[in-house]
């Protein structure tokens, strides 16, 4: 079965949105010939130039086949579409006929406007998530997770989630196996699960002389990972390393693990079929309890609670459903992606 993928664009979307993905596509088709076949769409057909000058050839949306997936990109150009009743009303005529509807970083808006999820679960770019709670109240926003999958609806943060999301559905359609091939093939050094944070927290602290430790630490999260266990390995006195820890990394020795236990502790949650008993003991927690408070403290949530809201975007219906038609909200210049 050959499944048509379209790939909404306009003037000035960001590249990467649209390139990232259809290349995941493209290369899932090698491993599996005629698997899927690709369309580049926009209201209008001809060259799209994109934020950074380079075009790409498009089709114009009103000629596009029956499609099983549209994936609206977003960029700095996403102002025009989010206001443009010709572009929603593609929009929601996809959703109501296609098995998915997606959206890449600020697409988010395209397809809120559109009123297509209010009342669900969705993510963009971080940087956009204040402004995009004040704009979309209604939406279920989850601000600091790669991609969300609510039933037919998908949506992704900046840029290179998008190429998260595409292999996502790419093991969802051919199996995990050539959605792992295909990564490799992209030189992506590993595939994330959804649940995975935008924030890294390894990112956000490295910099400086602890990075080894750093590294390190996320690789034996299921040591105890003691003050005294840290400061023996960077070679200092306990006090002397929770002293200079701190003023380099912004965070006392303790809050770091357990930043870094929960952002591995709710990757697993989302993508293994593991008891909450396991991860506790995998990630170090050792008490679900303890993992219970950590979670409530990051997430504002349990951790059962975030595994019950992956399992029920996987519980619902892959085809469109029908939705309330909304006012375009007012013009808005959202960053850049």
């Amino acid at each position: 079965m050959t499944r048509d993928i379209g790939f909404l664009i306009f003037p000035d979307f960001q590249l990467l949105d649209a390139a990232g993905p259809i290349a995941a596509f493209e290369i899932a088709g090698r491993f599996v010939p005629g698997a899927y076949r690709l369309h580049v769409l926009a209201r209008e057909a001809g060259a799209v130039a994109s934020s950074s000058g380079v075009a790409m050839t498009a089709q114009a949306f009103d000629a596009a086949p029956p499609l099983d997936t549209l994936i609206v990109s977003g960029g700095e150009g996403t102002r025009t579409p989010a206001i443009c009743e010709a572009t929603l009303a593609f929009a929601r005529a996809a959703f109501r006929t296609a098995r998915r509807t997606a959206s890449v970083c600020s697409g988010t808006y395209v397809l809120a406007a559109a009123g297509l999820l209010d009342g669900r679960r969705a993510t963009t770019h971080w940087q956009r998530s204040r402004d995009f709670q004040r704009r979309y109240p209604a939406v279920r926003l989850e601000p600091d997770r790669i991609f969300v999958q609510d039933g037919s609806l998908w949506s992704s943060a900046g840029i290179t989630a998008g190429i998260d999301m595409a292999l996502a559905m790419i093991g969802a359609d051919l199996g995990e196996d050539v959605a792992r091939r295909t990564a490799q093939q992209l030189v992506v050094y590993h595939r994330r699960p959804g649940g995975q944070s935008q924030f890294s927290a390894l990112l956000e602290m490295q910099g400086g002389r602890f990075d080894a430790l750093l590294a390190w630490a996320r690789e034996n999260l299921a040591l105890p990972l003691t003050v005294d266990q840290l400061a023996e390995r960077a070679a200092m006195s306990p006090r002397n390393f929770a002293r200079l820890f701190a003023a380099e990394t912004g965070s006392t020795p303790a809050k770091a693990i357990e930043r870094l236990r929960v952002e591995a502790a709710r990757a697993l949650l989302d993508s293994q079929p593991l008891q909450v008993e396991d991860v506790a003991l995998e990630t170090g927690f050792g008490d679900p309890e303890r993992m219970r408070r950590a979670f409530l403290r990051t997430f504002g949530q349990p951790p059962q609670a975030l595994r019950r809201n992956a399992k029920f975007a996987l519980s619902q219906t892959p085809m469109g459903e029908g939705s309330s038609r909304r006012p375009a909200p007012p013009p808005f210049a959202p960053p850049g992606s």
